[in-house]
């Protein structure tokens, strides 16, 4: 398969989800860590998270004058939220549970444990390819 066929997009390989442990808080009948199934988002996905987490600013002293903000915090729960299948955190018994009403509180509430939900948000990210910069993959092209 050559050419512009391969572009096509029958042709394009399905980005199959993972399934990793997370927490060893949380755990099976046979007291194994429960496995989190995780997804990767699509272009547009990421880019409706991405504009949700934008927001204007009034420049101080210039009048009807704003500059854009982004909150990273808030975008990395929504991406974890949006990325996770398993556990379901738009399961409503879930959210009662932590107290909360929406996925992304609730991926903070279960990951309690700061190294967890960094570490959790790390793995997603390197799961949806931001871990390689446009550099490492053509420094891994040339070879």
């Amino acid at each position: 398969m050559g050419g512009l066929s391969a572009f096509m997009a029958q042709n394009a390989k399905k980005v199959e989800n993972i399934k990793l442990a997370v927490s060893d808080r949380f755990v099976d009948e046979d007291g194994k860590p429960m496995k989190w199934e995780v997804r990767c988002l699509s272009s547009d996905e990421n880019d409706a998270l991405q504009r949700d987490c934008t927001y204007q600013v009034p420049i101080p002293g210039k009048r009807n004058q704003y500059r854009q903000a982004f909150d990273n915090n808030l975008y990395g729960r929504k991406l974890a939220a949006a990325c996770t299948v398993f556990p379901n955190l738009n399961d409503a018994e879930l959210q009662d549970s932590y107290h909360v009403k929406c996925a992304e509180d609730l991926i903070i509430k279960i990951l309690s444990v700061p190294g967890e939900y960094a570490s959790y948000l790390d793995k997603i990210m390197e799961f949806c390819g931001f871990d390689r910069s446009l550099r490492d993959q053509v420094d891994e092209a040339k070879n």
